[in-house]
């Protein structure tokens, strides 16, 4: 049966960011994940993690500033050393929180940067960070995500993931598969997921349309975790959807789903 990790930068929202970690533990997550913890001391995290007996499963490397619109610099030319220092800074968080694998956001491809550019940047600093994450005994992953939700953002679908990641020729780099996005820019997602599943390390998911929790669009979620059964995954899948009233209220997919 798949592991379900509680996204704490989608569920839980009717709480401050540090009181979600509490009311994933109630609703019965074992492990979180989130965009982002550099807004608190790593010890704060910890603590709360602690406190509720909850695995660190993953979050980002620093992707920019967010707050006006920026979604990773990972394929910026110009953003080289701010990318690489953000590995030092995710390093470091993650030897606190104990999580074993980070996520790297490509970024939206900037004005006046070809796409072949782009990708040269990308897979040059992916090298970097695989190289130094294994150092450090932690796993990258890169995400495809739809140009719908995030228009203009580089790496976007599996072929070019699974390119990309033949290009930086490091066995510590994997894809973050997100079912959601990628129900948007190919479909086709159990014959994807059981032909490359030897370099899928990280799921999430979400309904479509609407990004909401599983039973409330077009994706056939109980087909779909069994078939990731079937297939052998034994990773975590994290539920990144904004719920369609409250987070408590739409936890019951998982019943409805055959799920505990």
């Amino acid at each position: 049966m798949p592991r379900f990790c509680a996204n704490l930068s989608m569920l839980f929202t009717e709480h401050d960011f540090l009181d979600r970690f509490d009311a994933a533990a109630k609703a019965g997550f074992e492990g979180v994940e989130y965009l982002f913890p550099y807004d608190y001391d790593a010890s704060e995290i910890k603590a709360k993690l602690d406190a509720n007996g909850l695995t660190q499963v993953l979050f980002n490397l620093p992707a920019g500033d967010w707050a006006a619109g920026e979604r990773g610099i990972a394929c910026h030319p110009d953003r080289i050393e701010e990318f690489r220092a953000g590995v030092d800074r995710a390093i470091a968080y993650a030897k606190v929180l104990g999580n074993e694998q980070v996520n790297c956001l490509a970024g939206i491809q900037p004005e006046g940067v070809s796409a072949s550019q782009a990708e040269d940047t990308f897979v040059e600093n992916l090298r970097y960070a695989a190289k130094k994450l294994e150092d450090a005994g932690i796993r990258l992953v890169m995400e495809a995500i739809n140009t719908r939700d995030i228009p203009g953002f580089f790496l976007n679908n599996t072929q070019q993931a699974l390119r990309i990641r033949d290009r930086v020729a490091s066995d510590n780099l994997t894809l973050q598969y997100d079912i959601y996005h990628m129900q948007i820019m190919e479909g086709d997602i159990c014959p994807t997921l059981e032909a490359h599943i030897g370099a899928i390390r990280h799921m999430q998911l979400a309904d479509n349309p609407g990004r909401h929790e599983p039973g409330t669009g077009e994706l056939n979620y109980r087909f779909i975790f069994g078939f990731i059964d079937r297939i052998g995954y034994d990773g975590w899948i994290g539920c990144e959807y904004k719920p369609a009233t409250t987070t408590e209220a739409g936890l019951g997919w998982m019943k409805e789903h055959g799920l505990q």
